[in-house]
């Protein structure tokens, strides 16, 4: 595990906050995958980069990975609880990435083409939650 960081933020980039390791999450988000489906999932990662994010991931508590064969030695790779819950983040930042690279635009709702909002919700209260009502978000 990455050592204590100054901010949520932080320690969040700590864990997963290269480019590679994000687009691994993004293919292990439909379930679970062998090593040669995630090389073919992310486009452009070497073998030896691959697997160095795969054990990183694996120590950050975000995949887990399963035997299938012993001999030699292959796994399936998948999410954890903890890296199912970065597939919101990945919403956020892709509608981002969208949003911002020429001819881009945000994600729609497909049965009447609106342009979909992401917001912050309380479940208690069943109500939208502003930014400013907000505690222990720190960004450094």
């Amino acid at each position: 595990m990455a050592e204590p960081s100054a901010s949520p933020l932080a320690a969040a980039l700590d864990s997963v906050g290269d480019r590679w390791s994000l687009l691994v999450v993004e293919a292990l988000l439909d379930g679970p995958r062998r090593f040669g489906d995630l090389q073919e999932g992310v486009p452009g990662i070497a073998p030896n980069v691959l697997s160095g994010r795969l054990r990183r991931l694996e120590s950050e508590g975000v995949i887990v990975s399963e035997p299938y064969l012993e001999r030699p030695p292959r796994y399936v790779y998948e999410l954890t609880a903890a890296g199912r819950e970065l597939a919101d983040a990945l919403r956020l930042l892709s509608d981002w990435g969208a949003r911002h690279r020429e001819g881009g635009d945000t994600p729609r709702h497909e049965v009447c083409g609106t342009p979909v909002e992401m917001r912050r919700w309380c479940p208690t209260c069943a109500q939208p939650v502003g930014d400013d009502e907000l505690t222990d978000l720190h960004f450094a």
